[in-house]
């Protein structure tokens, strides 16, 4: 195969995002060093990829790194055994002090339990007891189309009986 068709098959966008398989990653990196073409479209095409990249990123929150660097700290004290302060401990000084940082949504939850408003919960009670009248009214309704269909069929059958008696 000719290289052009090779650099176009999409056998390098396939290796630079990192799902090729074992076969087409040796393949690439054989060209690679068989054809210089072929490494200086490898080359491009990763840093087209990386202009992509960094023209998508986007700005992590201020303090992000710091908070993470104090995780990292705290749980290396934790391994050592220097410390017996709570995991959680950062994020509950943090959400105390809400009026100085700025507000985002808490990733990470001691619980698994979804918190609503006590106003929503009566708004979900009624709509599940009116979608169970829906449903309830909906199945009468059929069976009752379903019993007049057969009523129909059965008068249409005796109309049929009548004209053909006075005939």
């Amino acid at each position: 195969m000719e290289i052009k068709e090779i650099i176009n098959s999409g056998l390098l966008e396939t290796y630079v995002m990192g799902v090729a398989t074992a076969e087409e990653t040796a393949q690439v990196l054989l060209l690679k060093k068989q054809s210089p073409e072929f490494g200086d479209a490898l080359d491009q095409l990763e840093y087209d990829m990386e202009l992509l990249a960094q023209g998508m990123a986007i700005e992590p929150p201020s303090g992000l790194f710091k908070k993470i660097e104090d995780e990292v700290n705290e749980i290396q004290l934790r391994e050592r055994g220097l410390t017996n302060r709570p995991y959680y401990e950062d994020f509950e000084k943090d959400s105390q002090d809400k009026n100085t940082r700025e507000r985002y949504i808490e990733v990470e939850s001691e619980s698994n339990q979804m918190r609503i408003h006590k106003a929503w919960r009566w708004v979900f009670a009624a709509v599940f007891i009116l979608g169970k009248i829906f449903l309830a009214t909906a199945i009468y309704f059929y069976l009752e189309s379903k019993q007049a269909k057969e009523q129909l069929e059965m008068l249409k059958t005796e109309m049929r009986q009548i004209k053909a008696e006075n005939r």
